[in-house]
């Protein structure tokens, strides 16, 4: 498997604090990315949810790497009871009258081969995510 992390680059029609704000805060993350039971965007915070391929779920446990205020958030990202480690990066960035989001995951090439945890369930959940769903949370 390739060992090239994983990038996508959105822009959102949203001043960067408002698009902070929804990456990182737990009550506005809930509106558009996962239900989270705590959130603190503080280096060393573990948070934890479930989410699943619609056959199985999947518990995923995360701690916070980095933190800019305004910039940059990142995150480990494992699953409960399986191999392999990555990371989740959020660098956001002024762009015009708006902000631009990329948004990396390294180390998918970590995770055992099964079909839940392989490349392109990645890349169309990324997609889904910051193309949909967060997109439609900034702009209504």
């Amino acid at each position: 498997m390739s060992t090239q992390p994983f990038v996508i680059e959105r822009i959102y029609a949203a001043p960067i604090q408002k698009v902070w704000e929804a990456i990182t805060v737990k009550e506005k993350m809930k509106e558009w990315y996962f239900d989270l039971a705590e959130f603190k965007p503080e280096v060393g915070f573990e948070f934890q949810f479930t989410g699943g391929d619609g056959n199985k779920e999947y518990l995923h446990l995360c701690r916070i790497t980095k933190v800019v205020e305004g910039k940059t958030i990142a995150y480990t990202w494992r699953y409960d009871g399986y191999e392999g480690d990555s990371e989740v990066t959020w660098e956001l960035s002024p762009e015009g009258e708006g902000t631009k989001l990329v948004l990396t995951h390294r180390g998918l090439e970590t995770f055992p081969p099964l079909d839940a945890f392989k490349k392109e369930n990645f890349v169309a959940g990324w997609t889904h995510i910051t193309g949909i769903s967060l997109k439609e949370y900034l702009e209504k």
